[in-house]
């Protein structure tokens, strides 16, 4: 994962708070609206900007969180028992609203076998209620267009979503660009306030067992025309953003002007499991 020590904060903000409500935003995205006494102060900056989401995991009545203080938060984290320590994982700001000290955080939805949401931060986000407790850690954006670019290329699975969304609803009004998004069903597209120069391709899955990421990758294969003054932003799957980032080099756009982050890595074997 590429991070740009620049764009993130040199004394990151902890935001404690609480569910708002949560509801199925799609066919495979679970929307969670958190609020607390001190969101209306979170300094968004637009794009993909990101943060670290703490919550209980099931089995957890207490809500117990470490020192999160300054860049060595990890230490503090990883010094609470197992058994008390929260889950974290990293997501985008889907939707904020600093009047209603309002936030949104979309979570990517998969099944196991018996129907039920597979993995931790999908089961608290459709299991959670309004009132229950959770805290983020603000880490800044990684989106670093130069501000020269004749042009700026997104790809994403879903996981990179909010990102996708984020960064098109940023953009100046006269950025020319192309995007090409993944997502597991039709019914997961939606309305992107894309400026008008930015063309967006949705590729769906449709199929269970593919491997997320790989239709998006194929389809950026298609594209060698880049421009070696634009700029990429690849995301989501680690194979999607090793590869996209190979495959838009090798096309003719210079290294520092791609940033690339692998979300997550997939696994054969569980996803085998959910899908059986």
């Amino acid at each position: 994962m590429t991070k740009t020590s620049r764009l993130m904060p040199k004394q990151p903000g902890l935001f404690r708070g609480e569910v708002v409500r949560s509801v199925r935003l799609s066919p495979s995205i679970q929307r969670v609206t958190v609020t607390g006494a001190g969101f209306g102060d979170f300094p968004w900056q637009g794009y993909d900007h990101w943060f670290r989401l703490f919550h209980r995991r099931p089995h957890q009545e207490r809500f117990v969180l470490p020192d999160l203080a300054g860049d060595t938060w990890w230490k503090s984290y990883l010094a609470i028992p197992e058994g008390e320590r929260p889950h974290c994982a990293n997501y985008t700001v889907a939707g904020f609203r600093p009047g209603a000290a309002e936030m949104d955080i979309d979570f990517v939805v998969h099944c196991d076998p018996s129907g039920e949401p597979a993995g931790a931060a999908a089961i608290w986000a459709c299991a959670t209620r309004p009132g229950d407790p959770m805290a983020l850690l603000d880490q800044g954006i990684i989106f670093d267009c130069p501000g020269d670019a004749t042009e700026v290329v997104v790809v994403a699975d879903e996981s990179g979503l909010p990102a996708t969304a984020g960064i098109l609803r940023s953009l100046p009004r006269d950025t020319v660009g192309r995007v090409i998004q993944e997502v597991p069903t039709a019914g997961d597209r939606r309305a992107l306030d894309a400026p008008d120069g930015v063309r967006v391709t949705w590729v769906v899955r449709d199929d269970p067992g593919a491997v997320p990421g790989a239709a998006a990758l194929e389809e950026l294969r298609g594209h060698e025309d880049f421009d070696g003054s634009g700029y990429a932003f690849v995301v989501g799957e680690s194979t999607l953003a090793t590869e996209g980032r190979r495959h838009v080099h090798r096309s003719g756009l210079p290294k520092e002007r791609i940033t690339f982050s692998g979300f997550w890595k997939h696994d054969r074997a569980k996803a085998a499991a959910v899908v059986a």
